[in-house]
């Protein structure tokens, strides 16, 4: 009977340590995964900053006079888009929700490119303190943006990593947890609105 103890104890030996071990592998899981919950935030926080100055530049540029309003117009309306879509943690395993949501901000960035571009042909509009303020907050903004997005995509891909390796492929697939989409930049997307003014 000794011997029947002993393979008993160790088999409830091996049980106990694998329990315990699925209780800190979910652990770290969710960790991980309100990590990505924070990046995200952080993403949105950038993009919601960007969207915040745009009223204040349109206002700027529509003062001067005879500026183009079919691009004023259309970055209101880009800006219109991007704002609309919202991106919850819970979409972030949505690669359409995602794609979605990057289509329309890279919308809104190539209609900022082209109201810049335009604001070139307007010497005194460029010269006013205002415009040149929320340039440099416009250009402070992009550059959280590219930040924010690597942070972001950094977390995924630790996230993702977690999620597909042993043992954290078997506590997943048992609570849920899914990879997430990482931030991925449209075509041209490479070539970022052209803020400088002098």
């Amino acid at each position: 009977m000794r011997p029947a103890l002993v393979v008993v104890g160790v088999f409830l030996l091996i049980v106990g340590i694998a329990v315990f071990s699925g209780f800190g592998t979910y652990n770290s899981l969710v960790d991980y995964d309100e990590s990505v919950t924070q990046s995200w935030a952080d993403v949105e926080t950038q993009y919601q900053r960007r969207a915040d100055l745009i009223p204040n530049l349109v206002r700027t540029v529509s003062g001067a006079a005879d500026f183009e309003q079919e691009t004023l117009q259309a970055v209101t309306e880009a800006r219109a888009r991007a704002t609309s879509i919202n991106i919850s943690a819970d979409d972030l395993n949505d690669p359409e929700k995602m794609e979605a949501f990057m289509a329309a901000q890279q919308s809104l960035s190539g209609a900022l490119g082209r109201l810049l571009v335009v604001s070139e042909n307007y010497p005194q509009l460029r010269a006013t303190d205002g415009f040149r303020d929320l340039q440099v907050q416009l250009e402070g903004t992009e550059n959280r943006i590219t930040v924010a997005r690597r942070d972001y995509n950094d977390t995924v891909a630790d996230y993702n990593r977690r999620v597909r390796q042993f043992p954290g492929s078997i506590v997943a697939s048992m609570t849920g947890f899914e990879r997430k989409t990482p931030f991925e930049a449209s075509q041209g997307a490479e070539n970022a609105p052209e803020v400088d003014f002098n």
